[in-house]
């Protein structure tokens, strides 16, 4: 089956969809719950128009403090989020786009030497590669290299999750972030939905179960997954409303670390030093987790291994504590995972649209404005 699900996405993306208003959701045209850096915002705005008309993904993946990393993208399209990333790295930075389809390596390899330039960059900090993300090995990716990986709303079109996070783990160094955004769906999706192309090219047919992944990571041996963020994703096609049945759907961005093994110890007492660009007042790891300035905050092992290893490090003073720490009480142990639970949560400041067109009937162009710019698939 992942032969013939690879070349229907293919076909799918790389010839089938013009650009995103194509899509038959609203994946990629959420507003952002969680605001863009001011940073991240003005490298959107240099991004090349063509590139981001074909932009297919489903929520914003820059995380921060990301000055002189080496950062591997899944599924990286036409390079939107390659770009983006290409001028916060900076030109000691490095980054790296991997896709599938040879229709849209070719389109985002056609403005790298725009972007270098419009950057102010001596030289390219950013390559394409045609390849796939469950087989990273063949692409020349090493092991243990990358500080970074990202991926939007692409891991839903991959027929082997697992695969593409074992590989994820391999290539990362310690300390290094999986961070994404992708499609999940609030319950198993079943075998005959999977076989239906269309259904797959949106991103429904491939969801998983949203427990399934933190099931899957926990399995490799990535810290536990820490949701970012998260909307409702709304089909607007009545037939595949009609094929979905009860099924919803929620984009959801996670983050994860590779962290040393034996380095969960103990509860620690942090506090933010105020030092991440873009983040002097306030830094939020996660929705749960939010560090003001000079404030010292309780934070479990876990947590606090994250800080302690990954790119963080020099941000924060850790001192051990005492006690066990818990960052809120939940009838379920992984309800504060859950994409459809803070989606409700944060409804309220989220504009949803429609790929087809506006709310007035006039069709939506990514990226062509300051607004479409703001909402660009974040």
């Amino acid at each position: 089956m992942a032969t013939l699900v690879h070349e229907n996405v293919k076909k799918y993306y790389g010839s089938r969809l013009e650009c995103s208003e194509d899509l038959q959701t609203n994946a990629s045209c959420t507003l952002p719950s969680r605001p863009m850096s001011r940073s991240a915002f003005d490298a959107l705005k240099l991004v090349h128009p063509e590139v981001c008309k074909k932009y297919f993904g489903c929520g914003l993946v820059v995380p921060e403090k990301l000055r002189g990393c080496k950062i591997l993208d899944l599924g990286s399209g036409s390079g939107r989020d390659c770009y983006i990333l290409s001028k916060l790295v900076g030109k000691s930075g490095h980054v790296i786009g991997i896709d599938m389809t040879e229709e849209l390596v070719v389109a985002a390899r056609k403005y790298i030497q725009y972007h270098q330039e419009k950057f102010g960059f001596e030289k390219p900090n950013t390559i394409f590669v045609q390849g796939y993300m469950e087989r990273l090995n063949e692409a020349g990716i090493q092991s243990n290299t990358l500080d970074v990986l990202v991926s939007n709303c692409v891991i839903c079109l991959c027929p082997d999750k697992k695969a593409v996070l074992q590989e994820a783990y391999r290539v990362l160094k310690e300390g290094g972030e999986f961070y994404f955004s992708d499609m999940y769906a609030s319950k198993v999706v079943p075998e005959n939905l999977k076989q239906d192309p269309v259904l797959w090219g949106e991103g429904m047919g491939g969801s998983l179960y949203w427990q399934d992944l933190i099931a899957l990571v926990k399995e490799i041996g990535f810290s536990t997954p820490r949701l970012v963020t998260a909307s409702h994703i709304m089909v607007h096609n009545s037939e595949l409303q009609r094929k979905a049945g009860d099924i919803m759907y929620a984009s959801g961005t996670y983050r994860f670390f590779k962290l040393p093994k034996n380095s969960v110890e103990a509860p620690a007492m942090v506090t933010y030093k105020g030092t991440v660009p873009d983040y002097s007042e306030q830094l939020d790891l996660d929705s749960l987790h939010s560090f003001k300035r000079d404030v010292p905050v309780p934070v479990d092992a876990e947590t606090a291994a994250v800080l302690r290893f990954s790119r963080f490090s020099d941000d924060f003073c850790i001192q051990s504590c005492d006690g066990p720490v818990t960052s809120q009480s939940c009838p379920s142990q992984d309800c504060h995972l859950s994409p459809f639970l803070l989606a409700d949560r944060l409804g309220s400041s989220i504009k949803q649209c429609s790929k087809t067109g506006r709310a007035d009937g006039t069709a939506a162009s990514d990226c062509d404005a300051e607004e479409a710019t703001s909402s660009c698939g974040q």
